[in-house]
């Protein structure tokens, strides 16, 4: 075990989701003390940390209750050595359905955990942003400079969320640092993201439902960007403040995964527009690629993990999966 995560406690926002659920367990892996805050359901289900081990939920400390309450976050945050603030709303069609909930959380719930912090004098907070602040890219590669120009309520609301973060550090000198991850994919992702769509898809048959395939994106590999949190929670004290774009520093279109997909299932795969998968308006990030220079030269993290390595494991998580795997349930 790494005898940097045996000493002090770590917290996992949005444990329950996809990355953080990976971060999660790779934490426990590595001999941590973890505490994990997770939306209360009347269920009492944890989200996707129910695909961890029962050995390694058992070593959990959960705290259920909600961003958006300061209570909640003020529980979890207590006696804390280092905090990884996942927490968020994501779905970018969902935030022009319900804007106002994307803005309480992805905003509020970043105010609650800075004032926790804050209050309990944490050793490092790592928050994280998203791509999709810096909308269509005007230059390629992006780096942690590119003007932000966010094309979505999701993006608003973590541009928001970063320019509050930003004023805290200024303001009270809060040991934080932010990651800026391109978009990532691997296993336990929501069979609704672009990558899974596709890939349940083709394991299912030959004629895919999508919105447009010409977008590009930097798709990067789930463990890679769970290396990428770890590298910004244990660097040294002078990236305090910084912003990191983490990302493979390669773009691939939809159609581009589609095309592997066919070769990884050995199928001729054909496209059909489905309507609902279309972003309103002008809406569409057209092309996103990450320049993530300062990540390696600061952080020394890089990405590791093949694009078509990646669709290659994520298959293989979907395989074991089997009849779990409703298309009708999870794509349209």
């Amino acid at each position: 075990m790494s005898s940097e995560w045996t000493n002090g406690k770590v917290l996992v926002t949005g444990a329950g989701g996809f990355i953080g659920s990976h971060l999660t367990e790779r934490l426990l892996a590595l001999g941590a003390d973890v505490r994990v805050l997770v939306r209360h359901v009347s269920s009492g289900r944890l989200g996707l940390l129910e695909e961890l081990s029962e050995e390694d939920r058992d070593r959990l400390e959960v705290v259920r209750g909600d961003l958006r309450d300061v209570e909640s976050v003020r529980q979890a945050c207590a006696g804390v050595d280092t905090v990884f603030h996942l927490g968020a709303e994501v779905s970018v069609p969902f935030s022009f359905e319900v804007p106002r909930s994307f803005l309480d959380t992805n905003l509020g719930g970043t105010l609650n955990v800075l004032e926790a912090c804050r209050n309990h004098e944490t050793r490092r907070l790592v928050l994280t942003s998203s791509s999709e602040v810096f909308g269509t890219a005007q230059r390629l590669p992006m780096d942690e400079e590119h003007p932000l120009h966010p094309q979505s309520p999701y993006a608003a609301s973590k541009v928001a969320a970063d320019a509050l973060t930003l004023s805290y550090r200024a303001a009270h000198d809060l040991p934080l640092v932010t990651l800026r991850p391109f978009n990532a994919f691997g296993p336990r992702q929501s069979l609704r993201a672009v990558i899974p769509t596709v890939l349940v898809q083709a394991l299912r048959g030959d004629r895919l439902q999508l919105g447009r395939t010409d977008p590009v994106r930097d798709w990067t590999y789930v463990s890679d960007v769970v290396e990428a949190f770890l590298a910004a929670a244990r660097a040294e004290d002078d990236v305090l403040g910084e912003v990191f774009v983490t990302g493979t520093g390669r773009g691939h279109s939809i159609a581009e995964i589609v095309q592997a997909a066919g070769r990884l299932v050995d199928r001729e795969l054909v496209v059909e527009t489905a309507d609902e998968r279309l972003r309103p308006g002008r809406s569409e990030v057209e092309r996103l690629v990450a320049d993530p220079r300062r990540a390696k030269e600061r952080l020394g993290w890089e990405a590791q993990v093949s694009f078509e390595d990646g669709l290659r494991r994520t298959i293989e998580h979907l395989r074991e999966r089997g009849d779990e795997l409703d298309p009708s349930r999870h794509y349209r």
